[in-house]
């Protein structure tokens, strides 16, 4: 009996020797994202005198307040970390909504440790999809968008973000599970990773071997509040058309169809001519 010897399929691939190369190439156009948000906070601790509209103790009482209160109480400024990369060797910037809703102020670190002012080109809270813009000096090092169809279960990643606000964090891992709904929104269809992604990571880029941006690491299921290597991607098929969106519109356009379900009543079934009010 012969035995027939089969080539071994070139799909099948073997764990990377090192993933230093790709870390090296693609870390430079991976950026640290910071936000700083005022908050209002309420009057507690300030006295209040109830004076009567009108009366002439009103205006002693209203400089007597204003001189001393003291300055910036109620207001109090809140910070938040994430990560995001360049798309364009312009300046813009792709993240996550969340890493800089309701932000006043954002500002983005590049791997040189140059800091430079964002402005929000556009948001879409729905894909959990922003893009900034920031004014260079000089053209950055962008990304390159892959093809997240062509990605299989099993396949080696590269993530790298700011985890912690520790930039240029560099984790590998597979693509655990595809089309994973995990109830954020309407168009969940996200990558499971065992790559280690923690809080900082969020907005990062999750590359295939080839360096090529496949997803956009956005939330983990955690107990603990680290990494237990179960994280989440938003698919760039997914986020392309958004942030192509975005970028020429400043939002983005959803079809929709406007057709509206009534219950058919007496009055409807007498107008159209129905003998019997039913159906919708």
């Amino acid at each position: 009996m012969g035995l027939l010897l089969l080539p071994v399929s070139s799909l099948s691939r073997g764990a990377p020797d090192s993933f230093a190369n790709l870390a090296s190439k693609l870390s430079p156009a991976v950026v640290n994202i910071s936000t700083t948000q005022v908050l209002k906070g309420d009057k507690k601790g300030q006295p209040e005198f109830m004076v009567p509209r009108g009366s002439p103790f009103e205006e002693f009482f209203k400089e007597y307040l204003e001189r001393n209160r003291p300055k910036n109480r109620g207001r109090r400024r809140a910070t938040s970390l994430g990560s995001g990369f360049i798309i364009d060797k312009s300046g813009l910037v792709v993240t996550n909504n969340h890493v800089i809703a309701e932000a006043d102020e954002i500002s983005v670190r590049l791997s040189d440790g140059t800091r430079l002012k964002a402005k929000l080109v556009g948001k879409d809270a729905k894909t959990d999809l922003a893009l900034l813009k920031v004014v260079p000096e000089k053209e950055l090092p962008s990304l390159n968008w892959g093809n997240s169809e062509n990605s299989r279960v099993g396949d080696w990643v590269l993530a790298i973000g700011n985890p912690f606000g520790l930039g240029g964090s560099v984790t590998a891992g597979i693509i655990s599970a595809r089309g994973r709904d995990i109830n954020s929104g309407p168009y969940d269809d996200f990558f499971q990773t065992d790559a280690a992604i923690n809080r900082g990571n969020s907005g990062g880029p999750l590359f295939n071997m080839k360096g090529k941006v496949i997803g956009i690491n956005t939330a983990i299921y955690s107990p603990t509040g680290g990494s237990v290597g179960i994280g989440f991607a938003i698919p760039s098929t997914l986020a392309k058309r958004v942030i192509s969106q975005l970028a020429e519109f400043g939002r983005t356009r959803r079809g929709w169809l406007g057709v509206r379900i009534q219950t058919v009543t007496d009055e409807i079934a007498d107008s159209l001519g129905m003998e019997k009010a039913q159906g919708a």
